[in-house]
């Protein structure tokens, strides 16, 4: 559903630093505003590697949406919690592969579904992408509408890219995950990373955002993000930093940790 107008005029409130937004930011994008870029500088200060784990993220999915498709042949993907459009979105990676494939995109936010209504795109063939207006905590609802575009017959590509520390319950973010990965086929891919609590100056850029207004973002361990890979098939290399996995140029260290697993 779009979003109304209201919502939109709600959302945008520029005086106030938007998670999305600063995500932007940091991503070198435009669609931020003076409360954002000051929250983003803010965690830059204590955490300067936050820039660098922002666009290394977007090259860990470019990297692995390449290898989906291509390696793969995973022509469906359901991209959850995508946050505002940049370059090289999922659905841009996925159908330079192979036009027909489909992309859902799942966003709670009216501001990201504003922003994401450019990137409706449909190709002369199978290929389709479209936005859902859901939040991640609603598995059967964004699974209905993914019902709408995507074939539960044939494998999914099921992504949750740095966006689970919103939810602070180890729990049920891993309920969250296998809700949606125990309805698609095997053959079905989770691709998922998130930022980590493995130095004290990430946890410090933490606390920096949550005290500059941000939305609080809560890191975990290697090990707890592992463990949403339970029952799955990990993909070399495993669950190693996300510049390590197949990187196309000398890995940088990063408190960001991802995988690729499949189910069989």
């Amino acid at each position: 559903m779009a979003p109304t107008d209201d919502e939109i005029s709600a959302q945008l409130r520029p005086e106030v630093p938007h998670a999305a937004r600063i995500w932007n930011y940091w991503m070198g994008g435009e669609d931020n505003f003076a409360a954002d870029r000051a929250a983003g500088d803010a965690v830059a200060q204590v955490y300067p590697e936050i820039v660098l784990m922002a666009k290394q993220s977007r090259r860990f999915l470019i990297r692995v949406v390449r290898c989906l498709a291509a390696e793969a042949g995973i022509r469906q993907f359901l991209d959850i919690g995508t946050g505002l459009p940049t370059m090289q979105n999922t659905h841009e990676v996925a159908q330079a592969v192979a036009s027909e494939s489909r992309v859902v995109y799942v966003d709670n936010d009216p501001l990201v579904l504003v922003h994401a209504q450019t990137l409706m795109v449909r190709a002369a063939d199978r290929g389709r992408t479209v936005h859902v207006g859901a939040d991640y905590h609603e598995p059967e609802l964004i699974l209905a509408e993914a019902r709408k575009v995507l074939d539960f017959a044939e494998p999914i590509g099921v992504l949750f890219m740095g966006v689970m520390g919103y939810e602070p319950d180890l729990t049920v973010v891993s309920s969250i995950v296998h809700r949606v990965m125990e309805v698609t086929p095997p053959g079905s891919y989770l691709v998922l990373w998130d930022g980590t609590n493995t130095t004290p100056a990430v946890v410090a850029g933490a606390e920096r955002l949550a005290q500059s207004g941000g939305v609080p973002y809560l890191l975990r361990s290697p090990d707890e993000i592992g463990s949403l890979f339970d029952g799955l098939d990990l993909v070399e290399p495993g669950l190693v930093q996300i510049t390590n996995w197949r990187p196309d140029t000398a890995a940088e260290w990063l408190d960001a940790y991802g995988a690729v697993a499949r189910k069989s």
